[in-house]
């Protein structure tokens, strides 16, 4: 059976982990599945705590040492989860519909956002591991801000987003990270939410009637 190497190091204390690119064979990919849908189901029932390494590897049917292979931390798991996740609504999601950016951005924001708050435990453990990682995690924290970008950035463009499209899609991200860990500990309601969010996307895209 193929073995996976270990988790490599990029010399300035980052550790990356697995991903499906670096997996030689369709057994390897399957295994590293299984391990991300075991991470997601423990923590949408016991949140960032659930997530054990052995309860992780127990219930993906892997080894222990095998799953440290694939992800050195919970932390990794959980942002690694994360990043698939955001790589599945960006994969198959084309320009939402609106006329303008603005519309677009206002719609996508606000399905993602109800879709984090009708899983609030797993939200909780994403998100709790995004906020909290370390520089080992750098690259698992890097490829989520990238594609969210991306996402954000092209409900703006009729194609490739620009850079400045870019720019702007990341400070969105910033924003709607914040008010989520805002609405996670319970300092501002799923209104306030929403209402900051399209304040903010009415602000940065030029909604002529502020």
């Amino acid at each position: 059976m193929a073995s996976p190497s270990r988790p490599r190091s990029a010399g300035n204390g980052t550790v990356t982990t697995l991903s499906d690119d670096d997996l030689s064979s369709n057994a390897q990919r399957e295994r590293r599945k299984r391990i991300l849908d075991a991470t997601l189901a423990l923590a949408s029932k016991g949140g960032y705590d659930a997530v054990q390494m052995r309860a992780v590897a127990d219930k993906a049917e892997v080894a222990v040492g095998t799953l440290y292979r694939y992800f050195p931390s919970k932390v990794h798991l959980l942002v690694s989860a994360l990043a698939r996740e955001f790589e599945r609504i960006e994969g198959k999601r084309k320009v939402p519909p609106g006329d303008t950016p603005q519309e677009r951005m206002h719609l996508i924001l606000g399905q993602i956002t109800k879709a984090m708050q009708r899983d609030p435990l797993l939200t909780e453990a994403m998100t709790r591991a995004f906020m909290f990682a370390d520089a080992s995690a750098a690259a698992e924290v890097d490829r989520v801000g990238k594609v969210m970008d991306k996402l954000f950035g092209r409900a703006m463009s009729d194609g490739e987003p620009t850079e400045r499209e870019l720019a702007i899609a990341r400070v969105i991200s910033d924003v709607w990270l914040s008010n989520l860990v805002a609405w996670l500990t319970r300092r501002s309601s799923a209104t306030d939410v929403t209402a900051r969010l399209e304040l903010t996307v009415d602000l940065l895209l030029g909604n002529e009637s502020l």
